[in-house]
């Protein structure tokens, strides 16, 4: 068995596979502060409750847009998983031809889920992660990434509102029965949920145009991509475990052609 490990902003992203079977996910928060020990801890803990030894972990791989924490998990894999992690970054082969100004800009997790997407789907394609940040990522029809946008992410432009105002109060992220709110609630999840379907909506349709490719798939990703891709017609796949896949195969790729 080896473990994936995504690390985002705001979560991280675990998996447990064997072979190509998932056996377990799970996700904690990321704290910055926590040490090695109790991310250790925390993770024994889940893994003994699902009746996986560590003695079952052969390996494992960590993507991370969290540079603080790249140490702190690596000890942590070492010292009670009992492996040395293969961390995504310069010198991993992913088999992705990066067409941007600067390679090094783009972020581990983008890398993943576009090499992930171009072998389950195919491209052309554009790749929507809904995370901290909610990234768009075009992959062109020679299978390429040429670029893409970087928006806000829902919670992130929430919780921008909420504390950037007096009077508006925290609300959970759902879709209102209608766009015009009839009350405080109502008027900002409308804000927030409208208006990100909106903004998905239109990018999406604006990166077909110049991208002038015929038949381009729709990824989706992440924690709000479902309930957004009920709401627009332009998604055509909403998939999960894009990432954790993604890093799976990259584990196989570098370390059993190694």
């Amino acid at each position: 068995m080896i473990i994936c490990l995504d690390v985002g902003n705001t979560n991280m992203k675990f998996a447990v596979y064997d072979g190509e079977t998932l056996k377990l996910s799970f996700r904690i928060a990321t704290e910055h502060k926590r040490t090695s020990d109790e991310y250790g801890d925390q993770v024994l803990s889940i893994l003994g409750n699902s009746g996986i030894k560590t003695s079952d972990i052969s390996g494992g791989i960590i993507s991370s847009v969290v540079p603080q924490l790249d140490f702190t998990l690596e000890r942590m894999c070492r010292t009670y998983l009992g492996f040395e992690p293969l961390m995504l970054g310069p010198g991993i082969k992913t088999g992705l031809n990066l067409k941007v100004d600067d390679a090094k800009e783009v972020g581990a997790d983008r890398v993943v889920n576009n090499v992930s997407a171009v072998r389950k789907y195919g491209y052309p394609l554009i790749v929507v992660d809904f995370g901290t940040a909610t990234t768009f990522n075009v992959i062109d029809g020679k299978g390429r990434f040429v670029g893409g946008a970087i928006a806000p992410g829902m919670k992130g432009s929430l919780e921008s509102l909420v504390s950037g105002t007096a009077k508006l109060p925290r609300v959970e992220i759902e879709r209102p029965k209608t766009a015009i709110g009839t009350n405080t609630v109502t008027n900002m999840q409308s804000g927030i949920f409208f208006g990100f379907a909106g903004l998905v909506e239109y990018l999406v349709r604006k990166m077909k145009r110049e991208m002038k490719e015929e038949n381009v798939k729709v990824i989706a990703t992440g924690g709000f991509s479902e309930i957004i891709a009920n709401e627009i017609s332009c998604i055509d796949h909403v998939d999960k475990l894009l990432t954790l896949e993604g890093l799976r195969y990259l584990y196989s790729l570098n370390v059993t052609e190694s």
